[in-house]
């Protein structure tokens, strides 16, 4: 017979196996009810501690965290994850660390997946990506008192940032397309509650007011290629289509080079389009769409590093990563 794990005692006593956890190992997070529920449940079942993992806890897991708290949909296809994690990996690897990936659905289960991972010593520490508002990640870390770092957007975090100035980023992009005589812009951007997304939108409308050139309501997806395409349908279907429109990576502006096609308009003469995200199919495509460019692996490696440092107690300050570099191609400028 097999013996029985946390997860079994969680399945029948209908809670997660952090909490589970917390409950067999006396900590907080808790209540007293279910505590004494699952020691019972735990009595029950037989189960008995593991001496050899309760050992090996006290040590360093030597392995740090990281969730993803996106769709499958839309992060198959993003280059961005896939390189940053390969700058993430190439750190870890040198100094003999491993990296615990994980997917979730929510916000809500990456923060049940912080409190397994720590009451099971899974992991040293966890990078955070995508902050967003009222953020309860950085609160939580702290509570637990598990080293993290934060990447992306400025945020109200006391973790350690590598900080993306996105704002930089769109206003570069609105003065190409104004430069170019565009007078009415669309943004479409990934989930509103994302302070990335919030201050792209932010210096777009800005940038937009001081240039002279309408800014279209936004136009809010979930990153993946079909939310582009539908995003692109609506904006160009309207009475007053936009002359440019901006997207705030490749998956999403496939998505709208699939609903252009479609509606027969020619790129850029009927609208122009740029992406915040490069990738090899910009250049394969015909014309091939102008974007912003950076380099996500090594933006893995100083996340890596900054989480280390904390890790092992170094002092860690917080950095801005360099301003993207725009790079200029047909589906904006016909003659590039």
């Amino acid at each position: 017979m097999n013996r029985p794990t946390i997860r079994d005692i969680a399945k029948a006593a209908g809670i997660s196996p952090g909490a589970a956890s917390f409950a067999l190992n006396d900590r907080d997070g808790v209540s007293e009810e279910t505590r004494a529920k699952v020691k019972r449940i735990a009595d029950e079942m037989g189960w008995t501690r593991n001496v050899a993992a309760v050992a090996l806890s006290a040590r360093q897991a030597r392995a740090v965290g990281l969730v993803i708290a996106r769709s499958e949909e839309s992060f198959t296809g993003e280059r961005f994850f896939m390189q940053f994690i390969a700058g993430v990996e190439r750190i870890l690897s040198a100094r003999s660390r491993n990296l615990v990936l994980r997917f979730a659905t929510s916000v809500e289960e990456e923060v049940d997946t912080y409190r397994q991972w720590w009451a099971e010593h899974r992991v040293d520490g966890v990078i955070l990506t995508d902050p967003r508002d009222d953020d309860p990640r950085p609160t939580l870390l702290a509570d637990l008192q598990l080293p993290g770092v934060v990447v992306g957007a400025q945020s109200q975090s006391t973790l350690p940032t590598l900080r993306v100035n996105d704002g930089a980023a769109m206003e570069r992009l609105v003065d190409h397309f104004a430069d170019l005589g565009h007078r009415r812009l669309a943004h479409v951007s990934g989930s509103p509650d994302l302070l990335h997304t919030q201050r792209r939108r932010e210096a777009f409308e800005k940038r937009c007011e001081e240039r002279g050139v309408v800014a279209l309501p936004p136009s809010s997806t979930d990153f993946s290629e079909e939310s582009g395409r539908a995003a692109t349908w609506a904006l160009i279907s309207s009475q007053e289509p936009p002359t440019g429109i901006i997207f705030d990576n490749e998956v999403l502006v496939f998505g709208g080079v699939v609903a252009i096609v479609e509606a027969s308009l020619s790129i850029p003469d009927q609208v122009a389009i740029a992406t915040f995200e490069d990738t090899p199919m910009c250049r394969i495509v015909r014309p091939q769409i102008t974007a912003m460019v950076r380099d996500p692996a090594e933006l893995g490696r100083h996340a890596a590093e900054a989480l280390l440092d904390a890790i092992d107690g170094r002092p860690v300050s917080g950095r801005t990563e360099p301003t993207m570099e725009l790079i200029v191609r047909g589906s904006t400028d016909p003659e590039a």
